[in-house]
């Protein structure tokens, strides 16, 4: 095939939609028989996943390997930063933790020369075994203070040689403004560099912009390469917790109820993508201790700060609500940290998490969790309780728990989590539940037999992309987008 110059996803702002253009455009690529990847110098997310060599990397470029049917590597997304707290952060570098740094002290432009290093070396690996490479960069471009220090916006693209296409959100309004400006507040250089804009999140009837597509060329003296309506019917893995802002609790009767409690420091919510999408689950997210009381399942998620977040379950009074629902029958399932707050006691003796030294869990779970300094990052496979079928998951945490009852065997002769019964359990292995032996499981307790249906969670992901694939070649230039990116002979 022949070879296409990189292509950029900028941004007027953050969460106008670039990791999903992204990850649609991946699809596309692959569709005529590109072998694309995608790359994302600097992410900061608390969602990650372990690559098949054991590293860390933020989960859209994961979600962006998959829909361009690749596996992921850390050169995807060589720098994550992972919140902690108000303003620290874990710094993971090449897909290794390597401290935790406050916000000041990493983005002032003292020492940047190391991180941009990095990322142009695992962009130059990564370029030298896929065509094309597909660049997201990070919230706005035309942050003027963070200029000097940007290594994944502007900076990048003229490092990778890439053609920058501008993505606005029209929904949050005043796209006019933040289209020009974010064009006229680049470098004459940086400017030359964005060759298309993409207009993301339209509502309504397309043919009113029509006016609106021309003033901006007008005004920029770049192409609009297209409208994207609203695709909310488009179900696509999302990484920023912003989008646990719109998951609104609605309680159906005659579905199975499951409740997430939606902790401060909640990480991997993308574990519950496959009851979000099941046909015979309510998912709604806790965040009123009486809501645990709707659910007939509760699932404590992964958590960032675990020792942080259990104290806010006391305080709050949600830790006697779960403790009581259990006790009362009902479902209390613990994955990452939260298996770690099920057991009897949380110790962190070097203060990895903080100042807190130790507090008791829930109780739940006759185990205990010393915090460790160092990361298990890794890919398994298991059989789950008797199961003779081989699942698939991830484990990224900090910490070790005994278990006498383990709810996994794992393929390579470990094991782990811990079982109590049917409806008490806990395991460190993300994406436990997209296996259909261990969904049906969780569920069976509480569904009749009339209503058992079979959810291939793979082939809805699967059909997903393809339909993101399909709405931007109906809305998107990819003809002209093409021509943009072969036009460098």
């Amino acid at each position: 095939m022949k070879r296409l110059s990189p292509i950029m996803l900028a941004g007027t702002g953050s969460d106008v939609g670039k990791s999903l253009i992204a990850t649609g455009l991946c699809r596309i690529f692959l569709q005529d028989g590109y072998s694309p990847a995608p790359f994302k110098a600097q992410n900061m997310a608390l969602n990650s996943y372990a690559t098949p060599d054991g590293l860390e990397i933020g989960r859209a470029q994961a979600v962006q390997a998959e829909a361009a049917g690749i596996p992921c590597s850390s050169d995807m997304n060589p720098i994550l930063l992972k919140p902690s707290g108000e303003h620290t952060s874990q710094v993971v570098l090449n897909g290794k933790p390597s401290g935790n740094r406050d916000a000041y002290s990493y983005f002032r432009k003292e020492g940047k020369e190391e991180l941009r290093r990095l990322a142009h070396e695992a962009f130059d690996r990564l370029s030298s075994r896929y065509n094309p490479i597909v660049l997201e960069g990070a919230g706005s471009i035309s942050e003027l203070n963070l200029r000097d220090g940007d290594i994944v916006n502007m900076s990048m693209a003229r490092y990778a040689g890439a053609d920058v296409i501008l993505v606005a959100d029209i929904d949050r309004g005043g796209v006019f403004a933040s289209v020009y400006g974010s064009v006229m507040l680049q470098t004459p250089e940086d400017r030359k560099r964005i060759k298309g804009i993409l207009i993301n999140k339209f509502r309504g009837d397309l043919r009113l912009f029509d006016s609106g597509r021309r003033l901006l060329e007008e005004l920029c003296g770049i192409p609009v390469l297209g409208v994207v309506p609203m695709a909310n019917h488009i179900k696509i893995e999302e990484e920023d917790s912003v989008a646990l802002e719109n998951k609104t609790k609605s309680i159906t009767e005659n579905k199975v109820k499951v409740g997430v409690v939606a902790l401060p420091h909640i990480s991997n919510f993308t574990d519950f993508n496959v009851l979000e999408r099941h046909p015979e689950v309510n998912l709604f997210y806790i965040t009123d201790p009486e809501d645990v009381d709707e659910a007939d399942i509760i699932i404590i998620p992964g958590s960032k700060n675990t020792l942080a977040d259990i104290n806010h379950l006391r305080k709050r009074g949600f830790a006697g609500r779960i403790i009581r629902a259990r006790e009362a029958g009902k479902s209390v399932i613990g994955i990452c940290g939260g298996y770690q707050m099920m057991g009897m006691m949380i110790s962190d003796p070097d203060g990895v998490e903080g100042e807190i030294r130790q507090l008791p869990g829930l109780g739940l779970l006759p185990v205990s969790t010393v915090l460790t300094d160092s990361k298990t990052t890794r890919q398994v496979q298991f059989r789950f309780l008797d199961s003779e079928e081989i699942c698939a998951g991830y484990e990224i945490h900090m910490g070790h728990t005994e278990s006498n009852s383990p709810l996994t065997k794992n393929m390579d002769g470990g094991q782990d989590g811990c079982f109590v019964d049917e409806r008490c359990y806990g395991s460190y292995i993300h994406g436990i539940l997209d296996n259909p032996v261990v969904l049906d499981y969780i569920l069976a307790p509480y569904r009749t037999r009339n209503s058992m249906t079979d959810f291939d969670y793979h082939a809805f992901k699967e059909s997903q992309y393809d339909a993101l694939a399909a709405l931007l070649r109906k809305y998107v230039d990819i003809e002209r987008l093409y021509k943009i990116m072969m036009d460098h002979d």
